[in-house]
């Protein structure tokens, strides 16, 4: 059976966006829609109250557009949407929190590993909690990278600055003798050739957008979901539509380069 409705996404600002990329270069035929709530970014600096409050109100807009599913492609606000909240809305909610717990256990043999996230994220302990309760025997090291956010935003993921700035959040977590390192926010794949000059080859990186591809898979294989099967009169491609709390002719040249699609957006404005 055909279900044309989109497949949502929501984060803080970008980052969200190589989720979204990862998913239509495995589901090409699908509709996407995108909101990024970038009139109140960043997430990762706020209490969990107010994140929660947010990530609430970005749901809503996106299940307001008759999405099939929503994915939460922002680890602050999946820390605020762990669990069951796939019973709290009338659609399946994928967050990144859980599947990257499993990733990192199934990556690492010494069960010794790392977090680079948001503050929001770390002060959570969201990923030491998931991965402990799965191999209590695990060791969990956090760091928190608060500039490398707006540094992703800006479009400086080549400049020396940026590789310097790497090197100060991720050589704390090499001094712990980690094999795996989880990604614990979406911008960060971005810079992921900077994060591999310090980690080097014998690091396994988690990357959200590929366990929530891996996820969609699944559910798409099962059943739980249905795909689009374009009709012979519609496109082969699915349609990508990109929202904004606060749109930007900048934030459109930062969607076509983090989506590697020259003619992406524009960024539609609205209300949340």
């Amino acid at each position: 059976m055909s279900d044309s409705r989109a497949l949502g996404f929501f984060d803080s600002g970008l980052g969200g966006l190589t989720v979204l990329r990862a998913v239509h270069a495995k589901f090409p035929e699908e509709n996407l829609v995108y909101l990024g709530d970038t009139a109140r970014l960043p997430y990762g600096t706020k209490s969990p109250e107010t994140i929660r409050r947010y990530a609430d109100q970005c749901v809503e807009n996106l299940i307001s557009r008759n999405v099939k599913a929503v994915v939460v492609a922002c680890n602050s606000a999946s820390t605020v949407l762990l669990g069951d909240a796939s019973k709290k809305y009338p659609v399946p909610v994928y967050n990144v929190i859980e599947p990257g717990a499993e990733a990192a256990l199934a990556s690492s043999t010494s069960k010794r590993i790392g977090v680079l996230g948001t503050r929001a994220t770390v002060n959570s302990n969201a990923y030491p909690n998931a991965i402990q309760a799965l191999d209590p025997k695990a060791i969990v090291y956090q760091n928190a990278a608060p500039l490398l956010v707006p540094l992703v935003e800006e479009g400086w993921e080549l400049d020396p600055l940026t590789n310097l700035i790497i090197y100060r959040y991720v050589a704390p977590l090499m001094s712990q003798s980690i094999d795996t390192l989880i990604l614990g926010c979406t911008h960060y794949p971005v810079l992921r050739a900077g994060i591999e000059r310090v980690t080097g080859s014998g690091i396994s990186l988690v990357d959200s957008a590929e366990l929530i591809v891996r996820n969609l898979e699944r559910d798409f294989a099962s059943g739980k979901l249905s795909k689009r099967v374009s009709p012979k009169n519609e496109p082969e491609n699915g349609k990508i539509e990109l929202f904004a709390t606060d749109a930007s002719h900048a934030m459109d040249v930062t969607a076509r380069r983090l989506l590697q699609q020259p003619s992406a957006g524009p960024f539609m404005a609205c209300d949340l």
